[in-house]
């Protein structure tokens, strides 16, 4: 069955607000995007827990689906007047066919190339680079396909760093896309664990799938145990937080790898993990930066614990 969109461009202080009403009023669904997308004005917004994040851009575009049989210029009109905004003087419509939605959302994930050496290719695509180490990993519900450049830094040092045999654990494993990678590098035991259920689940899929060995388990079952390398792709404050936990599970002499990081927040997390490891910046990229550093034997920790004080 087709439907009809409408756009709209909308500012920031009743955007949402517009968006809920139009949902209450029938529009099948509503979108916000950044009305100056590929223009020199166009913004890119983050946002994590514990900070103040601008949620919206000054100028949005609001893009509402309907039935093919709606009135969307009455569903607007009841939505504005709800919200109390002015009804938009002139309405346009796009008509929006049938399509193989599956093939349209394929088409936008193709093979990622981290190195000569290591690659990201999904199931409906042939590696590119016969000779390369090959990750087998949809796109789903759960975080970490190899595009952001926070993933792309963590696989960069595995690849570059991770010994043979060394234990890796993947702290907050999403996808679980680190984890295999780090098995398929060589790794010995592997172990991944996140909050997110979902993520767990996806992570023990996609090892089954790239026909690997890593153990999906909850933080608490993996108490007192360390590793080689712990590797936490989240974002700065919750990284801040666990830094005591990751530093816990990260054998003396061991490496943490840290991303998620925007570049202003490099220095509030190197002296959040100070007590414990010395950190490096690695791969900056498109505004993120990755952190890396050796554990610090129990004598040093203690010195600069008391340094600190």
């Amino acid at each position: 069955m087709p439907w009809v969109s409408l756009n709209l461009e909308v500012d920031a202080t009743w955007a949402e607000s517009l968006a809920d009403a139009l949902l209450d009023c029938g529009a099948l669904s509503v979108e916000l995007t950044d009305a100056d997308a590929g223009t020199p004005r166009e913004a890119a917004l983050f946002g994590e827990p514990g900070e103040a994040t601008q949620t919206l851009w000054p100028r949005n575009l609001l893009s509402a689906l309907f039935d093919s049989d709606a009135d969307p210029a009455k569903v607007v009109t009841a939505a504005c007047e709800a919200v109390g905004v002015p009804v938009p003087s002139e309405l346009s419509t796009t008509p929006v066919g049938e399509q193989d939605w599956v093939r349209a959302t394929q088409q936008q994930f193709g093979p990622i190339e981290i190195s000569p050496r290591l690659c990201i290719v999904p199931s409906w695509c042939e590696p590119p680079i016969p000779t390369a180490l090959v990750l087998r990993l949809d796109p789903g519900l759960a975080f970490g396909t190899g595009a952001h450049p926070t993933t792309w830094q963590c696989l960069r040092w595995l690849e570059e760093h991770l010994r043979p045999g060394q234990s890796v654990l993947d702290f907050g494993c999403g996808s679980g896309i680190l984890a295999i990678a780090a098995k398929k590098l060589g790794a010995g035991r592997v172990a991944a664990t996140d909050i997110d259920p979902r993520a767990m689940e996806a992570s023990r899929r996609n090892a089954c799938e790239n026909g690997v060995l890593v153990d999906v388990l909850t933080l608490a079952a993996l108490h007192g145990e360390c590793f080689d390398v712990v590797v936490a792709n989240i974002l700065a404050n919750p990284l801040k937080v666990l830094a005591p936990v990751l530093s816990q599970h990260t054998r003396p002499a061991g490496n943490v790898v840290l991303a998620g990081i925007l570049q202003a927040q490099e220095r509030s997390v190197r002296a959040a993990f100070a007590e414990w490891f010395d950190l490096t910046a690695v791969y900056p990229r498109d505004g993120w930066i990755g952190l890396a550093g050796q554990r610090k034997s129990q004598h040093d920790a203690r010195s600069e614990s008391a340094h600190r004080r």
